[in-house]
């Protein structure tokens, strides 16, 4: 197979730059500046803003001056070619491997408040973040729910819900022909529950989780987990953590290059704090919100490296992925409008998917006191199903200033994310108009 072209400049002389890889060269290079540009804010010590390059499991670049988003290690993918490489990343043909990543620093925490929390301070990155060269080993996020081999048995079981109705024990399984990738706390949980009252769609309930924690176990395993589908029926999987996984684009194009994405994604600030709250809901003891979002309060640096804050980075995310698949094969869906018009981003769902409109307002009912839709059959007089407890809860209140912080804070980043998509999503007069 063909390694996946690379975003950058053509090699002959007087050839012409292809838009779509200008645009992400471009893009590349904001990004390292943004970043670099915090660093020179925070100076090199604990309260700096650490660049991607600086994170766990990611090559160092010898030179301050240009910092890459591509990260060291299996798979990960190559630097734009228009500029000087200063890290050598295995690319998706070379069977090369990229030298050792150096070791992440230790963080020293000073704030008497944090006790024996202080562990929390900074969580772990999103799985598949942390793997570096050296060990190839699988960190988890605690704040996220482990699928058990057990629980993926029965999901691919005869009998089990796939899909609309009850997956029947005839068809064959199959390879998911596409995949909701992303993100955690942006609605994919709902998303996935709509599409699986289209008829021709079949979908695995539980997360398999393949691409980032279960890789090992083979593509095999990974189809066996999956419904039964009869001919011309799509099967689906979603797992929120692939967006964030840096191996999770090779894998998934080295299974199936045509293989369709979708992306629920939805303000950054407020996917922070529902992330934060779902973790407040487990582990009451943790630190606050503010403690957590800070490398240091006073001159106001964000800690991008807590994965609550870091997973709303969304332009540092899709570059990876466009490293492997065009922008034609990613669908990104508004976690805002699946909220306020199910109806319509369902429209867009089964358009990208080459599916007959079935699932349209009929299937919907908004719940005032979870404050969103629920989910009906439109044949069916039964009172709507609604997502469970762990979905609409309370935020707990934020200081003011610490909400204005992130957004000036997520603002040039998700400025390129549009760029990137030729979306708007609003989230800047979104805010504005609170």
């Amino acid at each position: 197979m063909s390694p996946p072209a690379q975003p950058g400049v053509s090699g002959g002389r007087g050839s012409k730059v292809p838009p779509a890889r200008k645009l992400l060269c471009m893009c590349s290079l904001s990004l390292c500046l943004t970043y670099l540009c915090y660093n020179l804010m925070g100076g090199t010590g604990p309260g700096a803003l650490r660049s991607p390059a600086a994170l766990p499991g990611t090559a160092v670049p010898r030179s301050p001056a240009v910092l890459f988003l591509g990260t060291a290690g299996s798979g990960a993918p190559r630097s734009p070619p228009a500029l000087p490489a200063t890290a050598a990343p295995r690319s998706p043909a070379s069977g090369s491997r990229a030298p050792a990543p150096s070791a992440a620093p230790t963080r020293a925490f000073n704030n008497s408040r944090e006790g024996a929390a202080g562990a929390w301070l900074r969580t772990p990155l999103a799985p598949g973040e942390v793997i570096t060269a050296q060990s190839g080993a699988f960190e988890r996020d605690p704040q996220e729910s482990s699928t058990t081999d057990e629980e993926l048995s029965r999901a691919g079981s005869p009998g089990s819900r796939g899909g609309g109705s009850t997956t029947p024990d005839y068809g064959e399984k199959r390879l998911p022909q596409a995949l909701i990738i992303g993100v955690k706390k942006g609605g994919t949980r709902a998303l996935l529950e709509a599409i699986r009252a289209h008829p021709d769609v079949r979908a695995v309930g539980t997360e398999p989780h393949f691409f980032d924690r279960n890789y090992e176990k083979g593509l095999e395993w990974y189809r066996n987990v999956m419904p039964k589908t009869l001919e011309g029926q799509i099967t689906m999987e979603k797992t929120p953590s692939y967006f964030v996984t840096n191996e999770a684009p090779r894998r998934i194009h080295s299974m199936a290059k045509d293989t369709k994405l979708i992306v629920v994604v939805r303000n950054p600030v407020t996917r922070a704090i529902s992330d934060y709250t779902q973790t407040l809901s487990k582990k009451p003891e943790i630190p606050t919100f503010e403690v957590l979002a800070f490398k240091n309060r006073t001159l106001g640096l964000i800690d991008a490296s807590w994965s609550a804050i870091r997973i709303g980075i969304y332009a540092l995310h899709l570059e990876n992925w466009l490293q492997y698949f065009p922008l034609s094969q990613i669908l990104f869906v508004s976690g805002e409008r699946l909220i306020t018009d199910p109806a319509g981003e369902m429209a867009k769902v089964q358009d990208f998917l080459g599916l007959k409109r079935i699932v349209t307002e009929k299937h919907f009912y908004f719940n005032k006191t979870k404050g969103f839709p629920c989910l009906k059959k439109p044949e069916d007089s039964s009172a709507p199903r609604c997502l469970g407890k762990s979905k609409g809860r309370t935020h707990p209140k934020i200081d003011p200033d610490v909400i204005h912080r992130l957004r000036k804070f997520y603002k040039p980043f998700n400025v390129m994310f549009y760029q990137m998509t030729g979306q708007d999503f609003q989230w800047e007069q979104e805010e504005s108009d609170k």
